[in-house]
């Protein structure tokens, strides 16, 4: 955990040596907007305007959650590990999309209630699921922390076999519920604002689902100024992993796309415990559930992709990969003011 003191700022003379670049391509200045934005991030992440997304991976963390008793969600847990097996052998949402763009997945366990039968699944459990946060914390500190350091060892890994670009994603029965108190918590919002459907309640089965979370934000009593306290006694061990890829990313200097709901609130997280995170994220899309504006707000981004999307597993965030793609294709390939005669745009003040 001492690596979270110890992230560092990318460096912003590389950020201005891309937008130089971007300047320098004849068309309109800023005229890819915030996609221009997202390279000269990337670009000073990676410490050269020469930017490389080539090899980029999904990696969707999988665990349970005991608040699952409450009535939640429309299915069990059981769920959860039918869905992380099928992603790891290749056959769910995540890896559909995924393969249309060339991105790798991995799928891990880091707190899936049973033990599931598929060697491609990564086996870093550190609990069997949460318990329910209507009645307590959820995680111990030590279970909170160990997830974390998952997420930021899984990405020091990838980092080495030369991963470039990191896709978050999740998949856990009941996640959108401590999703939703998180928000609520950091947000400073009042729980019917930060809570929604998740993957498709009745009217009477939301407002059961904000019962639940004002119950469990009335009981554990945490605050928005203790990050990691907030992680434990609300969230889960796959949000807080997802936390420890978004803080692995600053540390080891790879750029971190943030899917929906669940990973931004993961990522606030990051922000909250370490600022600085912030430039190593990039926002793909504006959740449909209700605390997703907001989150990103927290963070400071903003997300180009505004679709209602809200499947989770790391589906929406994997869209955003296509769109930088043609942002590098232009960057990086098309003609420049000092190859024609077009003249030069200014900036006007």
């Amino acid at each position: 955990m001492d690596r979270i003191k110890r992230i560092s700022a990318p460096d912003k003379s590389v950020y201005m040596a891309a937008k130089q670049r971007w300047d320098s391509i004849a068309k309109p200045l800023g005229s890819y907007g915030l996609l221009e934005e997202m390279i000269q991030k990337i670009a000073a992440v990676q410490g050269t305007p020469d930017v490389d997304i080539s090899t980029r991976t999904a990696v969707i963390m999988c665990g349970d959650h005991g608040v699952v008793c409450e009535g939640v969600t429309q299915c069990g847990q059981e769920v959860t590990a039918e869905c992380a097996k099928a992603i790891a052998e290749g056959q769910s949402n995540i890896n559909s999309v995924a393969n249309a763009f060339n991105v790798g997945v991995i799928a891990v366990d880091v707190g899936i209630v049973g033990d599931v039968e598929c060697v491609k699944l990564v086996d870093k459990k550190v609990v069997r699921g949460t318990r329910n946060i209507a009645v307590g914390s959820a995680m111990t500190a030590e279970q909170t922390e160990r997830s974390i350091v998952v997420g930021m060892d899984t990405v020091k890994e990838l980092a080495e076999s030369g991963t470039k670009l990191i896709i978050t994603g999740e998949m856990g029965i009941g996640n959108t519920t401590p999703t939703a108190a998180i928000a609520s918590v950091l947000l400073g919002l009042p729980p019917e604002k930060t809570t929604g459907r998740g993957a498709g309640l009745s009217s009477a089965g939301l407002q059961k689902k904000v019962g639940v979370v004002r119950r469990a934000i009335e009981i554990n009593q945490p605050s928005a100024d203790k990050p990691f306290e907030l992680l434990q006694k609300l969230g889960g061990a796959e949000i807080a992993a997802m936390t420890g890829l978004f803080l692995g990313g600053a540390y080891y200097r790879v750029p971190v796309i943030i899917d929906g709901v669940i990973s931004a609130a993961a990522a606030a997280l990051a922000c909250a415990m370490n600022p600085i995170c912030s430039d190593y994220m990039l926002a793909s899309h504006c959740s449909g559930e209700p605390a997703g504006v907001g989150l990103l707000a927290y963070c400071g981004l903003k997300s180009p992709i505004n679709a209602g999307l809200r499947l989770g597993e790391g589906t929406g965030g994997v869209l955003l990969v296509p769109l930088l793609d043609g942002a590098l294709a232009l960057y990086k390939n098309s003609h420049k003011f000092d190859d024609t005669k077009i003249e030069r745009y200014v900036e006007l003040k």
